[in-house]
């Protein structure tokens, strides 16, 4: 007989391998990565959390761990799907559902039986704003607390939820910050931020990316959320509240786009008051809500989801750093945020914080209790939400208004920029067909090949919110006050933007049609051949793409002058060489461009191109804007030098054709970081040295472009006989806050050749421009009064005159800009100044006026380029 000990070793032995994974000891993130989440002075990297939650996949059978996509710097991203193991075996099943809810073609009493059998999908992120360090923490440990609890709540969690965690939407800037922050640990700086963006491109704006998706990681999130998974919840977590508060929660403050379905704001309200209740069940202070955050605007993560019918959350937790604080109480305000009382008489704060000891460990615990209560309301309402969001698709299908359909022309000013609107749409989960034979709407012709978005569609928010002007409603401090400045935009309508001609139709039509599967690409230019060289129209951006890269050859490449023939002034010629047309035949397939015969050389001038260097300067205050035209100068292939305070005063400036300053404060530009605020090698700006530099630059010669703020920069350090007319306007008598606004192009100035006549100026607190024409008078009097010889002043964009808003908001602008001048190019020295009073590249979205900053680049190859007179605006000066 076996020894009975040995016997029962072996059963126990057996036994334990058949159990499963979830009751073996599963390690915690502290047990691994050797800290707890939210430690102080504590901060753990990318490849650290990502080895503990590929740990915890290999672990646990209720967590399953995929790749979605790369980050800009080659990153992979990692999204979480966290449910009860039976659950995980039927992933498909639950797509398939939540898929049908959202589209909502189904029935009604389909769409009953399928939220009774389905799951709701909740999708909670991290890590999108990388200074917001403790969004970048929490996530291991939720998937932790999620996959091993053995409560009754997290069982039903399980049960009734699939999990979509998002452990860091932005890894390349999670150890970008880390990485600052552990080598300035125990130094002065160990609070600040890195000098850089923390998102490569494009810094904070990595949340501003939601419906144009330039990004790759917007990219892959949104293929997720809109084309996939549709989650009815998506919970975005952020850093920090309002000063002496812990938490800011729903419900937001007013406006309410209209286009939003009121069940997705009242789906919003709900889950906010069951993170407040969950806040005071656990005697957590600090909750506020009602303030700052609105839902008006489309383009961020827990905005965009709102016109898909789904229930977008954002969370703002106070305590941004590792490094702990101390808030005296006896210094605690009498309000917080928007005059919100601090003595708990507040609706939106009940339960005010009152001070002391602030640590990194309570921003993760209070990320984790929100956390907790979306979780639960997703499971304790799993068959609603999923109905819910049928109903609100079914309501937006059968919606009867002024929209059947929305239609796109596939032949187009800028035909590439027709079939990138289709595009975004598409990304952003909208339904687009395609005519399979000639049509007619409303007694107007359309081609086979043209786009077709109609209406009746789940998406039908969005699709409207995109494509129709915004109207911001008139918002004040108080009544008859100032105004107040909408969060983020006013308006962003994309066919504005992108200089497309779209077309709403009211009635219905028949036509043939596709729904198109994979997105829009133009068809395969045409290549005729030539005897001198190829024609290729100005018009469309993909054409600056052509430019570089035929430059870059070698291959010869001119601008007309004037109109010549059937070609319009600024088509760009290519001159035939041994291998021009093998070259050109690849571009017309990669890009969809046609290149026509030109047989003999035209008797009009010809402006010959030079392949570009640009130099971008680059401010140690991390910008934005540098990081948008740095990537609009990748995408489109130009060749460019990262231009640092020390370069500019240093380096040589003459190697440069063309050096752009992109939008920021003349403080900003000239000073930088202050003293002791930044390490020494990050403090000061471009000075003195620099701004001479730049002068010399200009003067010998050379083309400098300003964006916005810094052509303030450039017309008070140069002394440039130009002034701002916006700089001394209160806001109670204009105010333009993030809108567009209608501007009038001077189409026969070479630097504006390709545009249309009118476009779409993205407009956020900018500015507009009069010639000042300096007068000086004689020691003698009056009647001895001598002019100063004038340099030459073009004007290159002007806003309109009138009805000047096109989509946003807008007070006092007929009277203070109307006519004003929107875009210089000023003679100084040799060279000349670009000055744009907008940002002709925000965001990446205003795609109409891209052409304006590809000329002005390749304007400073050009030998010899004429002075074009169109009387701008004028102002006499003393």
């Amino acid at each position: 007989m076996k020894n009975p000990i040995h016997s029962l070793i072996f059963l126990c032995i057996t036994f334990t391998s058949f159990l499963p994974a979830f009751s073996q000891k599963i390690p915690s993130p502290e047990e691994i990565i050797g800290f707890q989440m939210g430690a102080d002075y504590k901060i753990a990297d990318y490849t650290q959390i990502t080895n503990y939650l590929k740990l915890l996949d290999e672990k646990s059978e209720r967590v399953m761990m995929e790749q979605i996509g790369t980050s800009v710097l080659g990153k992979p991203m990692y999204l979480m799907f966290i449910s009860s193991e039976e659950n995980l075996k039927n992933l498909n099943r639950w797509k398939e559902i939540s898929t049908k809810m959202a589209r909502a073609r189904i029935s009604e009493e389909e769409a009953q039986q399928l939220a009774e059998e389905g799951k709701a999908i909740v999708w909670i992120d991290g890590g999108i704003h990388s200074t917001e360090k403790a969004a970048t923490q929490f996530p291991p440990e939720l998937a932790y607390k999620v996959a091993t609890e053995e409560t009754s709540e997290m069982k039903k969690i399980r049960e009734n939820v699939i999990f979509l965690l998002m452990p860091n939407i932005n890894p390349d800037g999670l150890d970008i910050v880390a990485d600052w922050y552990k080598k300035n640990l125990d130094n002065p700086y160990e609070t600040t931020n890195p000098p850089v963006l923390y998102h490569y491109y494009v810094g904070h704006d990595d949340n501003r990316d939601w419906f144009m998706n330039t990004q790759p990681e917007t990219r892959a999130v949104t293929n997720i959320l809109f084309r996939e998974w549709y989650p009815q919840i998506v919970h975005n977590q952020h850093q920090s509240s309002p000063r002496w508060t812990r938490i800011f929660i729903p419900p937001f403050s007013k406006p309410v786009n209209p286009h939003i379905h009121p069940g997705v704001v009242h789906g919003v309200n709900m889950v906010g008051n069951e993170m407040a209740s969950r806040f005071a069940r656990e005697n957590k202070p600090g909750v506020v809500s009602d303030v700052t955050f609105t839902m008006w605007w489309n383009g961020g993560l827990r905005t965009a989801p709102y016109f898909h019918n789904q229930i977008g959350i954002l969370t703002e937790t106070a305590h941004t750093t590792p490094t702990p604080r101390f808030y005296p109480p006896d210094s605690l305000p009498k309000t917080v945020g928007n005059g919100i009382p601090t003595d708990g008489t507040a609706i939106n704060y009940p339960d005010p914080w009152k001070g002391g000891a602030s640590h990194f460990r309570g921003a993760v615990e209070y990320m984790l209790t929100a956390a907790m209560a979306t979780l639960s309301i997703g499971a304790d309402r799993k068959d609603k939400w999923l109905y819910d969001m049928y109903k609100m698709g079914r309501d937006a299908i059968e919606k009867e208004d002024d929209t059947f359909a929305y239609i796109v022309p596939a032949e187009q000013w800028d035909s590439g920029e027709a079939h990138n609107l289709v595009n975004i749409l598409m990304q952003g989960g909208v339904e687009v067909h395609q005519a399979t034979r000639d049509f007619a709407a409303e007694n107007k012709s359309y081609k086979k090949g043209d786009f077709i978005l109609y209406g009746g569609q789940a998406f039908r928010p969005y699709v409207k919110d995109l494509m129709e002007k915004q109207e911001y409603p008139d918002q004040r401090l108080y009544p008859g006050g100032p105004p107040k400045t909408p969060y983020d935009l006013a308006g962003w309508t994309l066919p504005m933007q992108m200089g497309v001609e779209v077309a709403k139709v009211k009635d219905a039509f028949d036509a043939k049609t596709q729904l198109l599967q994979d997105f829009a690409k133009p068809a395969t230019g045409k290549v005729t051949s030539a005897s001198f060289g190829y024609a290729l129209s100005h018009r469309e951006n993909s054409s600056t793409l052509a430019v570089n890269k035929l430059l870059a050859e070698g291959e010869k490449v001119h601008w007309l002058s004037e109109a010549s023939g059937n070609m319009e002034s600024g088509t760009i010629i290519v001159e035939k060489q041994s291998n021009t047309e093998q070259f050109i035949k690849g571009l017309a397939e990669e890009l969809g461009l046609n290149f026509e015969a030109v047989n003999a050389k035209p008797e009009v001038s010809l402006y010959t191109l030079q392949q570009p260097k640009v130099g971008l300067y680059k401010s140690w205050d991390a910008n934005m804007d540098e990081g948008w035209t740095r990537w609009l100068l990748d995408q489109y292939a130009f060749v460019y030098d990262t231009l640092h305070d020390q370069d500019v005063r240093e380096a040589d400036l003459s190697q440069y054709h063309a050096i752009i300053i992109p939008d920021q404060s003349p403080q900003a530009i000239l000073h930088g970081h202050s003293p002791h605020t930044m390490p020494d090698e990050y403090t000061g700006g471009m000075g003195l040295a620099g701004t001479l530099a730049l002068q010399n630059y200009i003067e010998q010669g050379g083309t400098l472009i300003t964006f916005d703020e810094a052509s303030d920069f450039a017309i008070q350090q140069f002394g440039l006989p130009v002034k701002n007319v916006t700089s001394s306007l209160a806001s109670k008598d204009f105010f333009i806050p993030g809108s567009l606004i209608k501007a009038i192009v001077k189409t026969e100035h070479p630097l504006a050749y390709g545009m249309q006549d009118t476009v779409a100026a993205s407009f956020s607190h900018s500015r507009a421009f009069e010639i000042v024409r300096q007068s000086r008078e004689g020691e003698g009097g009056k009647e001895d009064i001598e002019k100063a010889p004038e340099p030459s002043v073009e004007t290159l964009v002007s806003y309109a005159k009138d009805d000047l808003l096109m989509s946003g908001w807008a007070l006092g602008e007929k009277k203070a800009i109307g006519g004003k001048a929107a875009a210089l190019r000023v003679q100084h020295g040799e060279g000349t100044v670009v000055l744009f009073g907008f940002r002709p590249q925000f965001r990446g979205q205003p795609r109409a006026t891209y052409k304006l900053v590809f000329n002005a680049i390749y304007s400073g190859t050009i030998d010899s380029m004429p002075t074009v007179q169109v009387e701008p605006a004028v102002s006499e000066s003393e």
